[in-house]
């Protein structure tokens, strides 16, 4: 693996990346404190849409592809789903399974209930509200070894917009929990010489199956939640880190996504061809706050023939787009130079702005057009 992937290490995982000092901030407010209610005290910050949201969980099966890191497997899948719902009572879904938490905080250094335990807003399979048209769908692909649940935070503000999100899990990429008890953990995370071109472009195949399976799902075994209908002619796809460069190597195969995202990700395995629809990359202050910082932005960026944009995040750090931002600062030692829910207040406007300017043809996007005074934060180039 390249630079990146050197420097962000999870804990003795000598490949995988890491959540950056947001995640040890929360490991070191943990080891300093033996109140138990600190855990507890977790959550996900409310979203701030018009509606409530309910998740789900589907679990997709490839019958036509191996897994490549497991070959005598079909890839099999688990997909978070966020929607909005007209209701307000009930349970709330769980952040991750505790056999998820135990194996994402082996990595981090963090005790797993207290990954486990983080409070959500969605109503665990809540029924969809009812629709006139189908929705716009937004595809999120977290960072390698990160669990889908780090983008809860993104996923329920824009469900709360009236989106349908859909957070992939790359099964062996990271810790996940099947149905039948199953919990698969991070193999790659394992590998010594992991190839990031077929990292790269097997999540691009795997967002694409995911595609198929959401907007065209066979009626006798769908997993989709009834009276949810998604709009397979709106779709953004985007995600952090390696799952940011998996987006944008998804848009070049896969011409249904009409624009993409990247959050802080290194263009790994980048597709040298020109891409044509709108693309925008957010970077934090280390590795991507300006140009020349890292390559791969550059060659990316030379290539992005429509709609594009290069925003820095002024005092933030490699995951502080994710959940990792806010739970942070809610431990009390965010190690950012900007607070952690400020972080997560400027994620949720960049990518909800970038998903209606681009699938709801909004004209009124301040926060991704240019500097102003409201995001004093966000530095805007054009290299």
């Amino acid at each position: 693996m390249r630079r990146q992937a050197k420097r962000f290490l999870l804990g003795a995982t000598a490949l995988a990346v890491t959540a950056g000092a947001t995640a040890a901030a929360i490991s070191t407010a943990q080891a300093e404190t033996t109140a138990p209610e600190t855990a507890a005290a977790l959550a996900i910050p409310e979203p701030g849409g018009e509606f409530a949201t309910g998740t789900t969980q589907l679990h997709l099966v490839d019958e036509n592809r191996p897994d490549v890191w497991v070959s005598d497997e079909d890839r099999e899948l688990m997909v978070s789903l966020w929607y909005p719902t007209a209701e307000t009572e009930g349970a709330t879904a769980p952040y991750m399974t505790a056999a998820e938490g135990d194996l994402f905080g082996q990595q981090l250094n963090l005790p797993g209930e207290l990954l486990a335990s983080v409070e959500t807003n969605s109503i665990a399979d809540a029924e969809p509200l009812a629709a006139d048209e189908p929705l716009p769908l937004v595809m999120l692909s977290p960072g390698h070894s990160f669990p889908r649940a780090t983008l809860t935070g993104m996923a329920e503000e824009l469900a709360s917009q009236g989106y349908a999100v859909a957070a992939v899990g790359h099964t062996y990429e990271a810790p996940i929990t099947f149905p039948d008890g199953r919990t698969t953990e991070c193999l790659t995370c394992q590998q010594e010489d992991l190839d990031d071109r077929t990292l790269v472009t097997n999540r691009a195949e795997d967002l694409s199956f995911v595609l198929d399976e959401l907007t065209e799902p066979a009626a006798e075994d769908s997993a989709m939640p009834e009276g949810l209908s998604i709009d397979a002619d709106h779709v953004v796809v985007g995600g952090h880190s390696i799952g940011g460069a998996s987006s944008h190597r998804a848009m070049h195969a896969d011409d249904r996504f009409d624009a993409g995202f990247n959050l802080d990700g290194t263009f790994f395995a980048l597709d040298p061809h020109r891409l044509d629809r709108p693309f925008m990359m957010v970077g934090g202050g280390d590795d991507h706050g300006s140009p020349g910082q890292d390559d791969t932005w550059d060659k990316a960026w030379k290539k992005l023939d429509g709609w594009k944009r290069w925003i820095t995040v002024a005092g933030t750090t490699h995951s502080s787009m994710t959940d990792f931002g806010p739970l942070g600062e809610q431990a009390g030692l965010n190690q950012d130079d900007l607070d952690g829910n400020r972080s997560n207040e400027i994620a949720r406007a960049l990518v909800t702005s970038f998903a209606d300017t681009h699938l709801r043809g909004d004209q009124e996007a301040p926060v991704i057009d240019a500097p102003n005074d409201d995001w004093p934060e966000l530095v805007f180039h054009n290299p």
